[in-house]
């Protein structure tokens, strides 16, 4: 069973007088454990797409299934318990409170989920390990480099334990070497069994992961491994010096 399904999904805007259809008639289903990139230029709908995904938005018509649950009509309540519950966001602003330090940025997500302080405590402090920033739990995001804090983004997108990570351009603020860096610890966590969703407009980065999804004015114009879309996965660092 699929994890995200869509069904003849449409998003529309209106404008004035002018109807902008932002998605005309998706159709995609992600599975457990998948690592995929959407792909397209500024304006495709990608961004409309991975909020649809997400539990941000709801479509215009259509049909929208994470995870067993039809949200397509859901309220704005449901859709946020969905977000607290299922999955993890990672932004390229990185989206830090510069005066909260480390641990307390990781925490947020669990404020509202009713967890006590001790254990939002644990498992704030258990997910930045696993990022490989121990040392840097009590510094706020202004005493980080960029790398850093996406790693601090990228443990309070863990830190509820979600079924699915959306990435959203999550190197577009970092340089080459710390952006591969990033990519290798979303590579490792979709070899966990982690579900990644990462969007980008950057073929290179698509690369990085198994499976592409093309999209281009509001529509899906390739849906395919990247082996057979002749882009394999770029290596991981250590990869890169064997």
């Amino acid at each position: 069973m699929a994890l995200i399904e869509l069904t003849d999904v449409t998003k529309r805007y209106t404008v004035g007088a002018q109807e902008i259809r932002a998605l005309d008639g998706i159709n995609l289903k992600i599975d457990r454990g998948e690592y995929c990139a959407i792909i397209g230029p500024s304006g495709s709908g990608k961004s409309t797409l991975m909020h649809l995904l997400g539990c941000l938005d709801t479509p215009t018509t259509g049909r929208v299934v994470i995870d067993g649950v039809d949200v397509s009509r859901a309220s704005d309540g449901r859709l946020a318990e969905m977000r607290n519950e299922k999955i993890g966001f990672v932004f390229q602003a990185f989206n830090l409170l510069p005066k909260f330090t480390v641990l307390d940025n990781v925490e947020l997500p669990m404020i509202y989920s009713g967890k006590s302080a001790k254990e939002r405590r644990a498992r704030a402090i258990a997910a930045v390990e696993r990022v490989g920033l121990s040392e840097r739990m009590k510094n706020t995001p202004l005493q980080l480099s960029g790398g850093q804090m996406q790693r601090v983004a990228i443990a309070r997108a863990l830190v509820n334990d979600p079924k699915i990570i959306f990435a959203d351009e999550p190197t577009g603020n970092l340089d080459s070497k710390t952006g591969a860096t990033i990519l290798a610890l979303f590579r490792e966590l979709s070899e966990q069994g982690r579900t990644i969703v990462l969007v980008t407009h950057d073929n290179e980065i698509a690369a990085n992961a198994p499976r592409r999804i093309v999209i281009r004015d509001g529509r899906i114009v390739q849906n395919a491994d990247n082996w057979h879309s002749g882009l394999r996965a770029a290596p991981s660092p250590q990869e890169a010096h064997t």
